[in-house]
């Protein structure tokens, strides 16, 4: 089976990418920038991905009203139709729900693959093979199914993901979700060999999908299908200009996956990896000898080990003794801080900045 055009996808864009500041700005996040200097941001190199793929007429592209502008800028290619830009942030399942909504509504017998805008893929062909694969089991399966990565390390910053029953050799029922446990937890997930990173890639076909939404959420867009069963594009879009804030903000994971019964996971092997936080990004990066992590930055290192650094062009940093920060710099700030457990000092950074500083240091 080849992927067929009945096979859609919707990339997840709208976050504020607060993870990685001060390098990803709430005004420019993370999905919008050329990390890694390849010339191309995170959200383009996701869209390149899938459009060799998928058909391009079959690639959504989700964010918030206050990115459409970046999105149209990076992907001029990408027709109004398949940009879905929310009045307010509402985490991933009112975005899925509303990309399940608007596919049926050009296809009714589509499949939907949900794709976060910042993750890298190693191997393509890998990487199309497990799509084909995965498309075939939910075009003839009532399911949710996830893409999961066997684990090199027992990082902290991923989640994962237990398999349970063998549907085959490398597709199973669900055990279990655990989002972000401690490393001394993720070391023994590794160990037991029955956890898998959870990409957070999954797919569907999108009439059980929009099943498993009117079970779990709100009825949103039942109130749209039954006020106005025809409507057209432009009319569900202000409908949800006007409705989206009655959603709560719920994570697809929290509010679907780990709450419904028919949830798989499909073992993959694409090289993976989540580019969302400093040290994910140094665990998936580090490869020299000292085990430094130098992202598209100019710097004289002595004595240091360890370390990611990104900083602004025209910048030179000269480091001595260093070992196992975080130094990255973006316009009006400096973060210097211990790697080892960023996401929560980072979260915590950025909170306290915005009480005491303001909107212009985040």
């Amino acid at each position: 089976m080849s992927i067929a055009c009945k096979d859609f996808c919707v990339i997840l864009a709208g976050g504020k990418g607060r993870r990685l500041w001060p390098c990803s700005r709430e005004e420019y996040p993370k999905q919008f920038i050329d990390f890694f200097g390849t010339g191309r941001t995170q959200l383009q190199q996701t869209y390149d991905r899938f459009a060799r793929v998928l058909p391009r007429e079959n690639i959504f592209v989700n964010t918030n009203e206050v990115y459409a502008h970046l999105v149209r800028e990076q992907l001029p290619e990408l027709d109004e139709v398949h940009l879905m830009a929310e009045p307010i942030h509402r985490n991933t399942a009112p975005s899925v729900a509303w990309a399940c909504h608007r596919v049926l509504m050009i296809c009714p017998d589509a499949n939907l693959i949900v794709s976060p805008s910042d993750q890298d893929v190693h191997d393509e062909d890998a990487f199309r093979e497990n799509l084909r694969e995965g498309l075939e089991f939910v075009t003839h399966n009532d399911g949710l199914l996830t893409l999961g990565v066997k684990p090199t390390r027992p990082e902290p910053g991923y989640g994962y993901v237990q398999l349970g029953e063998a549907v085959n050799d490398h597709l199973f029922h669900v055990q279990s979700f655990t989002e972000k446990p401690s490393r001394e937890f993720a070391r023994l997930f590794i160990d037991s060999g029955e956890f898998y990173w959870n990409t957070g890639l999954f797919m569907s076909h999108a009439r059980f999908l929009q099943k498993s939404f009117m079970e779990l959420l709100p009825s949103v867009f039942r109130r749209l299908d039954s006020m106005n069963p025809n409507a057209t594009i432009e009319e569900e879009t202000e409908f949800v200009r006007q409705n989206f804030p009655i959603y709560p903000n719920m994570s697809i994971d929290h509010s679907i996956l780990e709450r419904s019964q028919n949830v798989y996971v499909m073992k993959c092997d694409f090289g993976w990896a989540d580019l969302g936080t400093w040290h994910s990004i140094y665990e998936a990066m580090q490869n020299t000898e000292d085990d430094n992590v130098v992202i598209d930055s100019d710097v004289i290192l002595e004595d240091c080990r360890n370390n990611v650094i990104k900083l602004p062009k025209g910048r030179l940093a000269v480091l001595n003794g260093l070992d196992g920060y975080i130094v990255a710099e973006k316009d009006n700030v400096l973060l210097i801080c211990k790697k080892e457990d960023s996401s929560a000092l980072v979260r915590k950074y950025v909170n306290e900045v915005k009480m005491k500083k303001g909107d212009d240091f985040v």
